[in-house]
């Protein structure tokens, strides 16, 4: 059965569009930050992005994604108070969590920390809000403000002498810019929409009678999250171990290699999984409410994601063999003296940069066939995979042998593994009979 990709394609190519001039900041002005910050340094500022983004993806309880499945402004904005809710407490909590980290380590990095949490948390939010809404213009231009901004901030306090928090600054700083402009547009469209938002969800479907009384019920934020409450119990802990394995990878490596080898690796692997960056965010923002509007897996939802796998596919095994090919060379000519590790990484890397790609923007299947605790048991068994790989390599790697390019040679073997298996599953994943009529 074919189904109907133009706007699938249209709000996804309006993303992509957005989403390459957004990224076109840090490759451009990754050099100019490379030269000017140093591989030690990068690694401080990689474990503290790597901690607050961890925190920041369950900063609100993972309860703004939900907002594309509401049927009802009302919904909607019993949600958005839950999660403002949600996050004032994660934000509270991080912060005196990172004071004690302060004062035991007797280092001021930490306090970054719950600054990050507060200002991705928000960006969050309002990312969703706005895919709700489907306002994929205005989503491609926080891109480009939040990635501009923050080369520009980071390339600025650097030429000042700021040091490591001049680093960790600019993401903050760019990351709240962007949630303002996400701010503005989802109000001015929230008053246009009310009325219709009240009989119709946010892509015109009539809501079934069980959901829209079910709805109708939910102004109230401890209501509603009782109705959504998979996210918080079953994607929290899949989105929060997703992060965990950069933020344990990175502590690995600056454990046993340093922290000038956890830098190159956090700065390589930023240009390698840029593309990945790019597609997912823009395919996964259109990919997840056009599936929640079907209601569950079906025959015809099933073929629309097998469509979007073909690319995908195509695009990644391209992808890989450029990054085998190019990085040698491009990426100690590119990052400049001191990042020559950065080439043979970026080699042992190349399979699984591929196959990351394929997979990034597939997350939100299993979100929008309500197939969460699946997910949650699947990415365990990467996670395990992955880390095992890496640990592994780091702790007995061979005589002679470059850490670093040991354990990135491991991961590539283990997630080829991994994702064969993960790819097929969602290829053939079962209908329900009903859906079958």
């Amino acid at each position: 059965m074919r189904v109907n990709a133009k706007p699938l394609w249209r709000g996804t190519l309006t993303l992509l569009l957005g989403s390459g001039a957004a990224q076109l900041a840090p490759l451009l002005l990754g050099p100019f930050l490379a030269r000017m910050y140093g591989p030690e340094t990068f690694g401080v500022f990689h474990l503290a992005s790597a901690i607050g983004g961890n925190v920041a993806v369950v900063a609100c309880a993972r309860y703004e994604f939900a907002l594309p499945l509401a049927q009802s402004d009302a919904e909607a904005a019993a949600l958005r108070g839950l999660c403002v809710r949600v996050l004032l407490a994660v934000s509270v909590t991080s912060l005196a969590a990172s004071v004690a980290a302060a004062l035991w380590w007797g280092s001021a990095w930490p306090l970054a920390v719950p600054l990050m949490v507060v200002s991705l948390g928000v960006l969050s939010l309002f990312t969703l809000e706005a895919t709700r809404l489907q306002r994929f213009t205005v989503l491609a231009g926080a891109r480009i403000t939040q990635f501009w901004g923050c080369g520009a901030l980071q390339l600025a306090m650097g030429a000042l002498h700021a040091g490591l928090w001049g680093l960790l600054l600019g993401p903050i700083l760019a990351a709240m810019s962007a949630a303002l402009v996400l701010r503005r547009a989802s109000s001015s469209d929230t008053g246009t929409a009310t009325v219709q938002g009240q009989i119709s969800g946010p892509n015109g479907r009539t809501p079934d009678s069980d959901h829209m009384n079910c709805a109708a019920a939910t102004t109230d934020w401890k209501k509603v999250a009782r109705l959504h409450r998979d996210f918080p119990f079953l994607n929290t802990p899949h989105a929060f171990l997703g992060a965990l394995q950069d933020t344990l990878s990175i502590a690995l490596i600056a454990a046993f290699a340093g922290p000038t080898a956890a830098g190159v690796w956090g700065l390589t692997l930023r240009y390698l999984k840029a593309p990945a960056t790019l597609a997912g965010g823009a395919v996964s923002q259109v990919l997840y409410p056009t599936l929640g509007a079907q209601e569950g897996p079906s025959i015809a939802s099933r073929e629309q994601v097998r469509q979007v796998m073909r690319v995908l596919m195509a695009s990644g095994l391209a992808l890989g063999g450029a990054v085998y090919a190019l990085s040698d060379w491009v990426l100690p000519t590119l990052l400049g003296p001191g990042w020559e590790a950065a080439g043979p990484l970026g080699q042992a890397l190349a399979v699984y940069i591929g196959l990351h790609f394929v997979a990034s923007p597939l997350g939100v299947v299993t979100l929008a066939w309500r197939a969460q605790a699946w997910a949650l048991n699947v990415i365990v068994i990467g996670q395990a995979m992955f880390l095992a790989a890496l640990a592994s390599a780091l702790v007995w790697p061979p005589a002679g042998a470059d850490p670093l390019e040991q354990a990135a040679t491991a991961i590539s073997v283990a997630m080829a593994m991994y994702f064969g298996w993960y790819f097929y599953r969602l290829w053939n994943w079962p209908v329900p009979m009903a859906a079958e009529c």
